[in-house]
């Protein structure tokens, strides 16, 4: 082979080494994680002034605000994850927090104080209103919180001011993973993607969404400072359940409850004069331990009431071993009376718990029943406010705080039975009225279902020892009339149980027991009309009563005190004591 022709081989051979070697090197190049950085400030971009906000393990939609050195967090935000029991006054610009035995209260810009105190909370402003919305201090909101939060920079080089919080509000088991050794976290499931931050082995990763869709071999994870990416599946270790746990101690809601079963009677009071009739109505009303007179009727939209308390009908009834809860009821007033307008602003609220309280006091009362019904959807949040503030000042008085509630229902959801069954004594189902004066049908006023239904749905959301259970004295009896092919029902009279018994017998008629109903029924032609009428009476009041005694329920409240017959009290006595009831 001559010269030249060596020469070409070797030059060739060279073309081809230097090929291989730009192969090689390209394939490196392929093959070899991306060593680009991206700053946590461009990947956490946030407008000046705010951070990002990460909840668990998620990107809140709002982010946090940063107002003098201090974060803040939107109100709705707050009381949807942090404690729902924040309360803010539109019409008076005010905030209010109510725990088991104080009041705070605030205003924007204001350091926050107890109700009855001038001493400030914070040394910071607790309330911002910005740009019309309303935050709160998230120091001053995680005092009061089952949360904890931590506040990260852009970086921990640069410093300056947070960038993102991240906040524990629900805890419990939390997916993770360990780095077995050191790798980074990247913006992207590729392993050309930019780096986030760099960690070391044995580090604590919370998988998030399950590790994502792992493509490329990346799981989705967050780090302790709220770095959220990918990490290179290789590098980690199997998945762990970690608990996250809190040492929050929650605020005790102390309750006032009676050594006996409840077994209590409303009174309707409609004038001072009616007061001297309690000796005469309870002569018979054995076994009674609690008379609610109705006292307190709503009369202005700046929570004035009026009141007919009586302390000789006090005295009358302790000295008949009967403890008193005066109620308070915003119907039947005489007058028109705003109960949104009462209790949607503070200053109203305050007049009216204040003013309850103190007549409950001056008079030596045991406990406030409040009945405040027929209210709107937009009156349920204050309803619940106002008696969030009476239950406290209730509290510290010894004063025993009931609420008379509908039977539960989808349309008055906005009372909120679970939020009474923790801050107040009793929480009173009227277990009647099933069918009324508007109803289609003919029917009974408290069938033995109906109360049973009412008895469940409320304990799904009441403790049982907290749950009263209100039977009728009265029934209604039905006129059905032919009106061409139709037939017209309509309500004759509501007789009283004392009553019933008597229009019946006087008509002919003979009552006969309805498993159904678990009440007597009767009915009967005159002028050609049909008479329907459901009796109450002893047998029907105790099937209702040991439905109260199986289910361990506190006790029942019987509507009203003169409408019964003398015997039903000893039946309501011993299906509410007897063991073998139960």
């Amino acid at each position: 082979m001559d010269k030249r022709a060596k020469q070409a081989i070797l030059g060739s051979l060279f073309v081809l080494l230097i090929m291989i070697g730009l192969g090689a090197a390209a394939l490196v190049r392929y093959f070899s994680p991306g060593k680009e950085w991206m700053e946590l400030s461009d990947y956490y971009s946030v407008p000046e002034g705010e951070a990002l906000l990460i909840l668990d393990d998620r990107v809140h939609s709002e982010n946090a605000r940063l107002v003098d050195g201090r974060i803040y967090v939107d109100l709705e935000t707050v009381k949807e994850y942090f404690n729902h029991r924040f309360y803010w006054d539109e019409n008076e610009q005010q905030l209010t927090l109510a725990t088991p035995t104080e009041i705070i209260r605030a205003a924007d810009g204001e350091q926050g104080r107890y109700a009855d105190k001038d001493a400030p909370l914070e040394d910071h402003a607790v309330v911002r209103v910005l740009d019309g919305e309303v935050y709160l201090s998230l120091e001053f909101a995680a005092e009061y919180s089952d949360i904890s939060y931590q506040a990260y920079a852009a970086s921990a080089e640069e410093g300056g001011p947070v960038q993102r919080v991240v906040v524990t509000c629900v805890h419990g088991d939390y997916l993770y993973v360990d780095t077995t050794k050191k790798t980074q976290i990247r913006a992207e499931a590729d392993r050309k993607s930019e780096i986030l931050k760099e960690v070391p082995p044995q580090e604590g990763l919370m998988l998030l969404d399950g590790g994502g869709t792992q493509q490329n071999s990346f799981l989705k994870v967050m780090t302790s400072d709220g770095v959220r990416g990918y990490v290179n599946k290789r590098h980690v270790g199997d998945g762990y359940f970690r608990k996250i746990s809190s040492s929050y101690q929650a605020p005790e809601y102390t309750v006032l409850h009676e050594n006996s079963k409840i077994n209590l009677v409303w009174h309707y009071v409609e004038t001072a004069a009616a007061n001297q009739r309690l000796a005469d109505l309870m002569k018979e009303a054995s076994g009674v331990n609690v008379i609610s007179p109705t006292w307190f009727r709503l009369n202005g939209s700046s929570g004035d009431f009026s009141s007919i308390a009586d302390s000789q009908y006090v005295d009358t009834a302790h000295s008949m071993g009967l403890k008193v809860w005066g109620l308070v009821k915003n119907f039947d007033t005489g007058s028109e009376v705003d109960t949104y307008q009462v209790l949607s602003r503070t200053s109203s609220r305050d007049r009216l718990t204040e003013g309850l309280v103190q007549e409950a006091l001056r008079f030596g009362l045991d406990g406030i029943n409040v009945d405040f019904e027929m209210l709107s959807v937009e009156s349920g949040p204050h309803f619940i406010q106002f008696l969030r503030e009476l239950s406290v000042k209730c509290r510290i008085n010894g004063l025993v705080l009931s609420v008379d509630n509908y039977v539960p229902a989808s349309y008055n959801r906005f009372y909120d039975y679970e939020e009474q069954g923790e801050i107040v004594d009793y929480v009173i189902i009227m277990a009647y009225d099933e069918h009324t004066s508007i109803s289609e049908n003919a029917g009974s006023v408290a069938s033995i279902g109906y109360v049973e239904k009412a008895i469940t749905d409320t304990l799904a959301m009441v403790p049982a020892d907290k749950i009263v259970v209100g039977i009728p004295f009265y029934t209604r009896l039905w006129k059905e009339t032919a009106d061409g092919d139709a037939t017209r029902i309509g309500i004759a009279e509501t007789p009283f149980m004392s009553s019933a018994e008597a229009l019946v017998e006087e008509q002919g008629a003979t009552p006969v027991w309805d498993e159904d109903s678990a009440q007597y029924y009767a009915e009967y032609e005159k002028n050609g009309a049909l008479y329907r009428i459901w009796l109450e009476e002893e047998r029907s009041i105790g099937e209702k009563v040991k439905r109260v005694a199986q289910n361990g329920l506190a006790g029942v409240a019987a509507w009203r005190l003169g409408q019964e017959k003398a015997g039903v009290w000893s039946v309501i006595w011993k299906n509410l004591n007897d063991p073998d009831v139960r």
